[in-house]
């Protein structure tokens, strides 16, 4: 005799023909008519969590009402758009301020805990339909906390990244010492990444400024590897291209040990001691004359 099949179970967010979009509109419905309850457990239960400390209560009840009203459309619509949104506008806002990454998130864990909570409250009496609405609301709402949490993080990764890249340009400064003289005082450990820039900005300091002699002292860089000492090499030959002659100053014995060991043309690069004596020969370079005061001063 053959078996008989089992009946197959009935769908996630389905009972009687119920669907997930039914329940969600039910939920949304519920979320709207709660508004003002929830909105203020969540941005009091907020500041007992001690989050968002940077903000004064009114700013947090103002971004709760905020968070909340595009967290609901979110379960409305099934976009996610509008929500992304002002995640990155929050986060530019909130992100100078201090707050941190776990703080976003805790507060957004916080208000599915408010918006459960209410859900429990409503429907205790009917287990099985809060079964049914959780099931259809809580793949919706995981995904909005994503949504939020890696909206902050890329935006505190781009902050991060302007904030590095400010950090290097003034750890490499081009100075305009006097017409067609730069200066780049170099101290601190060069990396690949700090080398091209290093590049680009005494290139552009060049064009800008129409410089004919550049002056690069390494007297505060303790040591340098071949693939750097190449870039210096690379710096000098491409600074000769756009007219300007380059004096390289303050070598360490190490540095020049690097520089013979890869086997760089030392004609090609001018070296002078100390950074003044590169200054007094950028200055000969220019037609400068250097005049003792006491000649000046005799009439």
């Amino acid at each position: 005799m053959k078996a008989m099949k089992p009946p197959s179970p009935p769908a996630r967010g389905r009972s009687d023909g119920e669907p997930t979009a039914a329940l969600l509109r039910e939920l949304v419905a519920h979320l709207r008519q709660s508004r003002t309850q929830m909105r203020e457990e969540w941005a009091r239960r907020i500041t007992e969590a001690q989050l968002l400390t940077a903000m004064t209560k009114e700013e947090i009840f103002a971004e709760a009402t905020s968070v909340y009203d595009n967290y609901v459309e979110a379960l409305e619509t099934g976009t996610f758009e509008a929500l992304q949104a002002y995640a990155r506008n929050l986060s530019e806002r909130i992100i100078p301020r201090g707050v941190q990454t776990d703080e976003v998130v805790g507060i957004v864990l916080l208000l599915r805990d408010v918006l459960a909570r209410s859900l429990f409250a409503t429907y205790q009496a009917d287990l099985n339909k809060l079964n049914r609405i959780l099931d259809a609301y809580e793949p919706a709402a995981n995904r909005i906390a994503n949504t939020v949490a890696v909206g902050f993080v890329k935006e505190r990764e781009r902050i991060i990244r302007q904030q590095e890249e400010a950090i290097r340009e003034l750890s490499t400064p081009v100075l305009p010492v006097r017409e067609r003289l730069l200066i780049l005082p170099i101290i601190g450990v060069i990396d690949p990444q700090r080398a091209r820039q290093l590049t680009e900005q005494l290139l552009r300091g060049i064009r800008t400024n129409r410089a004919k002699v550049v002056v690069i002292d390494i007297t505060g860089v303790a040591a340098m590897d071949a693939a750097v000492a190449n870039h210096l090499v690379q710096t000098v030959e491409a600074s000769r291209l756009l007219g300007a002659t380059t004096i390289v100053t303050g070598l360490s014995p190490e540095i020049a040990q690097t520089l013979v060991t890869i086997g760089v043309d030392l004609a090609k690069m001018t070296t002078v001691g100390d950074l003044q004596g590169g200054i007094e020969e950028a200055e000969r370079l220019l037609g400068y004359k250097v005049v003792p005061f006491t000649e000046v001063a005799e009439p």
